[in-house]
């Protein structure tokens, strides 16, 4: 019997960003192949978790729903989870949860007094995605050691004994409300002997305490990259200054054009373990050795980013929304904050205040998208942050080891439709997902679009 693990939109912003990272056939760093067309080594998919095909999928093929119930506003409720591991040595694996919660006030959980005396936290390892055997478990104790404030999250970390001959699992934790028992759910593909760079390495806040559990981090971020012993090596690291292309549509089915070269810009040398801070924007590649593959990625963006504020970049978001037409009229005018403004106030025949919501609303998913998606790129341009910006947060999603898929409910007159994303193997991130393309799409694209368009989706 197939286990399938189903999260909610809470779980959805806490999707764990730990999958396999890509290994590609190119040796040599200066000249990455990059993006939805990387060349790569193929591997063995996992269990398939739905049938792909996108429309009118009624709810009963989606089973044994595990989705962590919405929290009513008298609950204590864990309302996000984002999970990474790092190896300790062959017998154990360090986990790190960024948790996010609320009080029945809707106050955040803020301290692990709070935390310990509303929830239980255990864990089950099980071999993969489509199997209900146990490889092991265990209970998680929740004191000031093992929970610790991080900015808007309680980073929670405990370690994981490697059961006898495993060498990989998923790592199911179950935060579950004392009094209701409601749960929350993670699930975090983990992996006990690997020799990849980002199943031992890190990035952390400055202190070298916290991890970020992000790939991008700000001009001004002072951080450190680190395992969990604290090894002081040297890592090349080369810098790409590429303006990476954002996702096609949905009904975009032509053969993918060649892969893209990356050429380096600048490299440098960092110091695992101790502080550092980048000297300009780009993406950044991080390796133990310069003929290596595979390694961390990690971009580097302007202070304010995951926001966009400035106006040459507000303007390319709106390709999702927009004829060729707009998008040539705003990529080549001189005056970018004057024809951003008329291109809003077009749509909305002139209404500023209809513009100024759509705006809001149509910014504030790029922003999140920013934050949940980015990867190798900024995460609006991901195929997920694609989706995620003109659809919204999916009703729910279903994962298995190589592969996710969004439902979404009561879209464009259409009761139920499903959007698959394949990980596919990429050398700078862990959990690049491309999108399955159908052009039966458009009945329900295009009228989202449109109301986008006039204004009449509002946040």
């Amino acid at each position: 019997m197939r286990f399938y693990i189903f999260l909610s939109l809470i779980l959805l912003g806490a999707a764990c960003k730990s999958g396999k990272t890509a290994q590609q056939t190119q040796a040599n760093t200066p000249g990455q192949t990059v993006g939805s067309n990387t060349r790569t080594n193929s591997r063995p998919s996992g269990g398939s978790a739905s049938d792909s095909r996108p429309l009118a999928r009624p709810s009963s093929v989606l089973p044994n729903s595990t989705s962590a119930p919405a929290p009513a506003p008298a609950d204590w409720a864990v309302t996000s989870i984002k999970g990474k591991f790092l190896i300790i040595d062959s017998t154990s694996i360090r986990v790190y949860l960024n948790l996010t919660g609320q009080q029945p006030d809707g106050s955040p959980i803020k301290t692990a007094d709070d935390l310990a005396s509303h929830f239980l936290v255990n864990y089950v390892i099980y071999p993969d995605y489509n199997s209900r055997d146990r490889l092991g478990y265990g209970n998680v104790q929740i004191t000031n050691q093992a929970v610790v404030p991080n900015g808007d999250y309680l980073t929670l970390i405990f370690d994981v004994k490697r059961p006898a001959g495993a060498i990989n699992g998923i790592l199911l934790t179950e935060i579950t409300e004392t009094n209701n028992g409601k749960k929350a759910l993670n699930d975090l593909p983990v992996r006990f002997r690997s020799t990849k760079l980002s199943d031992r390495y890190a990035l952390f806040d400055k202190d070298g305490k916290l991890p970020l559990l992000r790939n991008y981090v700000n001009l001004k971020d002072t951080v450190v990259l680190r395992d969990v012993n604290g090894t002081v090596k040297p890592l090349y690291t080369f810098r790409y200054r590429h303006d990476f292309e954002a996702a096609s549509s949905p009904m975009n089915t032509t053969t993918r054009p060649a892969p893209k070269t990356l050429t380096v810009d600048s490299s440098l040398v960092v110091t695992t373990s101790q502080p550092f801070r980048m000297p300009s924007e780009g993406l950044y590649f991080f390796l133990e050795d310069s003929t290596e593959t595979y390694g961390i990625g990690m971009v580097v963006a302007d202070n304010r980013f995951p926001k966009l504020t400035r106006p040459e970049k507000l303007v390319k978001p709106v390709l999702y929304m927009s004829t060729s037409t707009e998008i040539n009229e705003l990529n080549n005018t001189k005056e970018i904050k004057k024809a951003f403004d008329r291109y809003w106030l077009n749509l909305m025949s002139g209404n500023e205040e209809v513009a100024r919501r759509a705006i809001r609303a149509y910014f504030n998913r790029v922003e999140e998208a920013n934050r949940l998606f980015t990867t190798y790129k900024e995460g609006w341009k991901t195929d997920k942050g694609m989706i995620y910006v003109v659809l919204g947060p999916p009703d729910r999603v279903q994962r298995s080891r190589d592969r996710e898929v969004w439902v979404y409910n009561r879209r464009a007159n259409v009761s139920e439709i499903n959007f698959t994303f394949n990980r596919k193997p990429n050398q700078f991130v862990e959990d690049h997902y491309e999108l399955v393309r159908y052009m039966e799409y458009q009945p329900i694209w295009y009228p989202i679009v449109e109301a986008w368009r006039t204004g009449a989706i509002r946040e």
